[in-house]
Formats: structure tokens, sequence, C-alpha cells
């Protein structure tokens, strides 16, 4: 036996040094990252809104209560934390490979011509030598798929965030565009006593007063509309927590604060760390090694087997009962089976690499589309804020005029309808301003806890 093993073992000495027939994954050229970037000056830091944690961007308590609850509750989240597991239990049987395989056997028999019962104790191990790096390459893949897998989890958690926060402040757009439409509405009414006077008076016509019912109808089918809004809004973001429908306690649209700059960070740095990126380049490495595996399959398999222990019949010691066998097997039929292996898992590993390339790619174009619309919603924020300003004082200005006599009900109707559009404008501008704030933080790679 000694005779058989001493071959193959030295042949296993020689071979162990094979894994080098692979190379360990090496991350591609993506020096192209660096030019993501579009119209945004070069950040010359590592600095980005992303390293904060949502915590410290939402600070709205309120808010912050309800992420913390879509955090524990939301389906889509479950569900990557339970692949996540998954993943982690392929990678420990991956593991457990480079191991031997143990069993035990145990017999007892009844002969005719045995001295009594007969019994037989036998453990015995398998091992198969990774010679070829078979096993190691797909315990690298496990692990790939781990990370991937992870990442995942990440991005939907990163998501939800944003989602959450996106509704919430869409609910204070509502809320503050109700208000203001409940505002205007007293307005008119105050407009439709006012004009009922001056025509009393003799100083307007039936047509003014009209008109100004027909606008005040209008303001009403707003706010019923708005408020309809806000339910479906409230009932969504009661989805999104998983909770059953519900009202929400929540602060007011003018309150939330926001960083006054808003901070990339170098595009590879911040780009290569989001999520979804992460995933990407870890399927293809996952896809780097399984096509290892697949050209593993052109070398033979090496296995050493053995067992030990004893037979007799009960009451006396038995005999001792030793094998070892190496073996070496080579498919000699399979070259055609193992070549198309080879070319899928190399068109699968071109394909992750292009994926991975493409998502760096609608990663800048999303960081850039997000800063850039923060920074034309606070522009417009200075223009609506004068815009406000300006019709404020003519609004009033037509309305002492029309008392005179001096105006005319369409001017005011006007002055008012424009003060209304603009207030809503503005309320609109800085919901846009908010949400480029969540688009670029989920842009980067942002989600921290």
């Amino acid at each position: 036996m000694k005779k058989i093993l001493i071959p193959i073992i030295l042949f296993l000495i020689v071979t162990t040094n094979s894994c080098n027939l692979y190379k360990h994954y090496e991350r591609p050229d993506i020096s192209f990252v660096d030019s993501l970037y579009n119209k945004i000056p070069m950040a010359n830091s590592y600095e980005s809104i992303a390293r904060m944690t949502w915590r410290e961007l939402f600070a709205d308590t309120l808010l912050q209560d309800c992420i913390e609850l879509g955090l524990q509750n939301n389906t889509n989240l479950e569900i990557a934390r339970l692949k996540v597991e998954q993943a982690e239990a392929t990678l420990q049987t991956s593991r457990l490979a480079f191991f031997p395989s143990v069993s035990f056997s145990a017999q007892t028999n009844v002969g005719s011509n045995s001295n009594g019962l007969g019994y037989s104790l036998t453990p015995s191990a398998s091992w198969e030598i990774d010679a070829f790096g078979r096993i190691h390459n797909t315990k690298k893949g496990a692990q790939a798929a781990l990370g991937a897998t992870e990442a995942y989890q990440q991005a939907i958690q990163t998501q939800l965030i944003a989602t959450i926060a996106d509704s919430y402040y869409t609910l204070l757009m509502l809320d503050e565009q109700l208000d203001i439409s409940k505002r205007t509405l007293k307005t008119w009414e105050e407009n439709i006593r006012t004009l009922s006077a001056l025509k009393r008076a003799g100083k307007t016509n039936e047509a003014a007063v009209l008109q100004a019912k027909a606008n005040k109808v209008n303001v009403e089918a707003s706010i019923l509309t708005l408020e309809k809004q806000i339910i479906e809004q409230e009932n969504s973001l009661s989805a999104l927590l998983g909770i059953v429908p519900q009202e929400f306690e929540r602060g007011t649209l003018e309150n939330q604060v926001f960083p006054d700059t808003l901070l990339t960070g170098l595009p590879l740095s911040s780009l290569i760390n989001r999520p979804d990126v992460r995933q990407a380049e870890y399927k293809l490495v996952e896809a780097f090694y399984a096509t290892n595996v697949a050209r593993s399959y052109f070398y033979p398999t090496i296995t050493l087997s053995g067992n030990a222990g004893w037979s007799g019949v009960i009451g006396d010691p038995g005999d001792w009962i030793f094998n070892a066998v190496g073996s070496l097997m080579q498919p000699i039929f399979n070259q055609g089976k193992n070549k198309a292996r080879v070319k899928i898992s190399e068109a699968q590993r071109q394909e992750a690499l292009l994926n991975f390339k493409q998502t760096l790619l609608d990663a800048g174009t999303e960081a850039n589309n997000a800063l850039i619309s923060w920074q034309t919603a606070r522009k417009r924020l200075d223009s609506d804020k004068l815009q406000i300003m300006y019709l404020k004082g003519a609004v009033y200005n037509t309305q002492l005029l029309m008392k005179n006599g001096q105006a005319t009900y369409i001017e005011v109707l006007t002055a008012q309808k424009n003060l209304l559009q603009a207030e809503l404008t503005e309320t609109n501008d800085k919901y846009i301003e908010i949400q480029s704030v969540i688009s670029l933080y989920h842009a980067l790679g942002g989600g921290l806890e």
C-alpha cells in the first residue's frame, strides 16, 4: 500500500503548484471614471455627503422615526437579508470542501457458520486534493457571491431610505400647497364680499362677482384634489413602512434644513462605493472565478480515500481493518463539454465586465443630474422669493386702486392668480431642491447607519 501511495503523494507535491495556473482577480481599467463629472467643479478631497449617516442628513426626527420603522418592517429589505444568509451558507459549504468527508458505518450479521453475532465497525474518509484549483476558485466565487448579495442588501436599504425620505417630503409639499390653497380660498371669499358691496354701490357689475365666485370654486376643487393626494401619499408611505394605512405626524417644508454646500468627493472614491456598483463588480469577480472553475475541468480529479475499523464476533476484539487508496480520474470523452463550459463562462465574464462599466457610467449620470438639479432649484428659489415679494405688492396696490375706482376687478383677479401660482411654484421648487439632495445622496452611495 505504501508503494502505491508514495507516487501519488509525490505527484500531488508537484501538482500543488498548479494553482498558479490561475491568476487572482484584478480590477479592470476604469480610469474613465475620473471624467464622469460633467460641469461639476472638480472635487479636491474624498469628502462627500455620502459619508454622512442618514440621521445626519435627515435631521427631522419624525422622518427619522419613519426610516427606523421602514428598516425594521420593509419586506423587500427582509428578503435581501435572507438572501445574504443563503449566500453565507453557500460560502460555508464551499469552505468545508477543503476538509475530508468522514462517514461511519456499523453492521451486524448472523451467519450459519458463525459462532455468534458478527459485527463490523468501519469509519471511512475521502479527501479530494485541490491540485488544480477547482475547490479554491469555487470558494473565491462563493465569497464574491456573498459580497454581491451584501451589496444588494445595502442597495435595497439605500433605495428604501431615499424613497421614504422622498415620500415624507412629498407629504410636506402637499401640506404646504394645501395651506396656500386654503389661504387663497379665504382671499376669494373676501373678494366676493368686497365685489358684492361694490356692486350694491354701483361701482362694479354682476360679471365681476360671478368671476370671483368661479375662481373660488376652482380653488375649492384644487383643495379636494390635494386632500386626495395627501391620503394616497400617506397610504404609499404606510406600505413602504410595512404598516396599515394611517396618518403621519410630520413637520413643515419651510423648517427643513440641509447643507448649503453638497460635497461630491472624487469620482472614483465616491462612485465605486455605491452599492449597485459594488454589486456589479462582485458579479464580475464571481464570473472571473467561475471561468477558472470551468478551466479546471480539463485537469484530473485526485482523491484520497481510506477506511479503518474492526470486524469480528461480539465478545471478541476482532480483527483490525485498514485500507487506503489514492485515485486519479481524468474523463477522456468530455473535452467538447469542457470547451463549451469555458466558452459560456468567458461570455458571462465579458457580460459582467460590460455591466460593471455601464453601472459606473449610469452612476456618474445620476450624480451629475442630481447636482445640476439642486443647483438649478436653489437659483430658482431666489427668483421665486423676489417674484412673490413683487406680486404681494401688486395685489395690495390693485386692491386699493379698485376700492377707489382706479382699477378694474380684472386687474385684481389677475394679480391674485399670479400670486397663487408663484407661491405654488416656490413650494414645488423647494421640494425639487430637497429631492435633489436625496437623489445626490443616493447617487453617491449614501445610506450609512
